[in-house]
């Protein structure tokens, strides 16, 4: 239980504080118009997800009796977890251009969610095969991964955007760029556990 408490907070985290779409559009409303505003595009993700994570799994719940095609997908959820560990580690604070942002409201915000192809490919490489793994291992375990990552992945959004509406500065300070950047390492150390349990099923390893 313990680690895949440990997966859904690094990956919750990560994917909260990482600049992106969503938390541009989240920062964005709460800098123009005020807190609320940004407190409803990071509540998109639970409206958003929940369709994804179910197809993810269906999908995968076919093909589990195949080890070569999970190690292969394995091995592409620890290449996109590099990837955004890599994003991480080279980023220099959340850049806001708000001169061509217009009001938005949260059909916007499930919008930028649903658009944008990072939560379909970490549910796809990454989220549902750890969920299988955790259920396999008992039923509190998914809930636990699956509850670590969305109170830390909404909550640290709603977390940003609080600091926004005080400080329009935070975002290019050294603590939040630090702080980033460390997930950022973590993510890259947590994509070797994702490429080795690839290799192992291909029988690599």
């Amino acid at each position: 239980m313990l680690y895949f408490l440990t997966l859904g907070t690094v990956l919750g985290l990560s994917a909260g504080f990482v600049p992106g779409p969503l938390l541009t559009l989240v920062i964005a409303e709460t800098v123009r118009h005020n807190f609320r505003a940004g407190l409803k595009v990071a509540l998109a993700p639970l409206i958003t997800d929940l369709p994804i994570i179910l197809i993810a799994l269906f999908l995968l719940s076919r093909i589990t009796g195949f080890e070569s095609v999970l190690g292969i997908i394995s091995i592409i959820g620890g290449g996109f977890i590099l990837y955004m560990g890599y994003e991480g580690l080279r980023t220099s604070g959340q850049a806001l251009d708000l001169r061509e942002t217009k009001p938005k409201s949260l059909t916007r915000g499930i919008l930028a969610n649903a658009l944008n192809p990072h939560p379909y490919l970490f549910w796809i490489s990454v989220g549902a095969p750890t969920v299988i793994k955790a259920i396999e291992e008992s039923v509190l375990s998914g809930v636990i991964f699956l509850g670590s990552f969305y109170v830390l992945l909404v909550g640290s959004k709603i977390g940003l955007a609080l600091l926004a509406s005080r400080s329009k500065t935070f975002l290019v300070g050294h603590t939040y760029i630090y702080a980033v950047r460390g997930l950022g390492l973590a993510l890259c150390l947590l994509s070797i556990l994702l490429f080795r349990d690839g290799l192992k099923l291909l029988n690599l390893l």
